[in-house]
C-alpha cells in the first residue's frame, strides 16, 4: 500500500500468533470452522496456536473442543465455568497468551480466518489492525442497529474506528495485556491501544452469512449496551495514565546496594 511503512522481511517469520475463538453453543459452525482456520494455518508465515474459549456452553460445544483438540494439533482450549460474556472470554484468552501476537475471530464463520494473511504487512508499524466488514451479509436489523451504535460511539468518543465489532483483529500481546477488558470493553479493543499511544491500522475484509445455530445479540445488546458502555470508556479515558520513561538506572534484580 503506498505510503505506508515497509515491515522487515524476516518480522513475521520472527513472531508467534495465537488466535483466540471465544464460543458460546456453537456446536454446529465448530466442525466447519475447523476446516476454514486450517486453510489459514496451511498458510500463516508464522507459528500459530487456536484457542478456544468456551464460554460456559450447554449444548456439545465442549465434547467437541475436547475431540478437536487433540495434540499434535495447533488448537487448545479453555473451558469457563458459566458464561461470562465476550470481554471476560477474551480477557481470560489473553491471560493465557504465550506469544508475541494475539489475534480474535468468532466461531460464526461469517469472518474467514484466511483474511487474517492481509494483515500481517502492517506489522511492525501499527501495534493493532482490525478489520472493517465490506458488504455485511446480515439481516436488514441487525445492519441498522449495528450502524446505530457505532455511529452513537464515534459522536461521543471520535476514535475513527470504522467497524469496532469486526471480530477479526491482529494485536501485539504487549498492548492487549494492558487493556482494562471490563465488560463491555471488547468494543472498543482499538480506541484502548490508542489511549496506550499504539497505532492502529483498518483494511475491509469479507463477510459471509451465519454458517448455522442463532445469533447471541438482541437489539437490546446491539443499541442499549453499546451506548451504556460508550459512556464507561469516556470516564476510562478521562483517568487514563500514561507515561514513558526518558532515563534510568537501576540494580540488576537481586542485587543489593553496598
Amino acid at each position: 500500500m503506498t505510503g505506508e511503512p515497509t515491515p522487515p522481511a524476516d518480522y513475521i517469520s520472527r513472531q508467534t500468533l495465537t488466535v483466540l475463538v471465544p464460543l458460546y453453543n456453537e456446536q454446529e459452525s465448530l466442525p466447519q470452522f475447523v476446516v476454514e482456520m486450517d486453510k489459514f494455518l496451511a498458510r500463516a508465515p508464522l507459528p500459530v496456536t487456536v484457542l478456544f474459549i468456551n464460554d460456559g456452553s450447554t449444548d456439545n460445544s465442549l465434547s467437541l473442543l475436547r475431540s478437536i483438540c487433540q495434540p499434535p494439533t495447533a488448537y487448545e482450549y479453555l473451558s469457563l465455568v458459566q458464561n461470562r460474556g465476550l470481554s471476560t472470554a477474551l480477557k481470560a484468552g489473553i491471560d493465557q497468551c504465550r506469544t508475541t501476537l494475539v489475534g480474535y475471530i468468532d466461531a460464526d464463520i461469517q469472518t474467514s480466518p484466511e483474511d487474517f494473511l492481509l494483515f500481517f504487512e502492517f506489522f511492525p508499524a501499527y501495534d493493532m489492525v482490525t478489520g472493517i466488514r465490506a458488504r455485511r451479509r446480515d439481516s436488514v436489523v441487525k445492519k441498522l442497529s449495528s450502524r446505530v451504535a457505532n455511529t452513537f460511539r464515534r459522536v461521543l468518543i471520535n476514535d475513527g474506528i470504522t467497524d469496532t465489532g469486526c471480530p477479526l483483529k491482529i494485536l501485539k500481546t504487549d498492548y492487549a495485556r494492558r487493556v482494562p477488558l471490563l465488560h463491555g470493553m471488547h468494543r472498543f479493543l482499538g480506541a484502548l491501544v490508542q489511549l496506550q499511544g499504539g497505532r492502529v491500522h483498518q483494511l475491509p475484509v469479507r463477510h459471509f452469512p451465519r454458517f448455522a445455530g442463532t445469533a447471541k445479540y438482541t437489539l437490546w445488546n446491539r443499541l442499549w449496551k453499546p451506548l451504556v458502555d460508550t459512556f464507561g470508556f469516556r470516564w476510562i479515558r478521562s483517568r487514563w495514565v500514561n507515561y514513558e520513561i526518558k532515563e534510568q538506572q537501576r540494580r540488576p534484580a537481586g542485587g543489593s546496594a553496598r
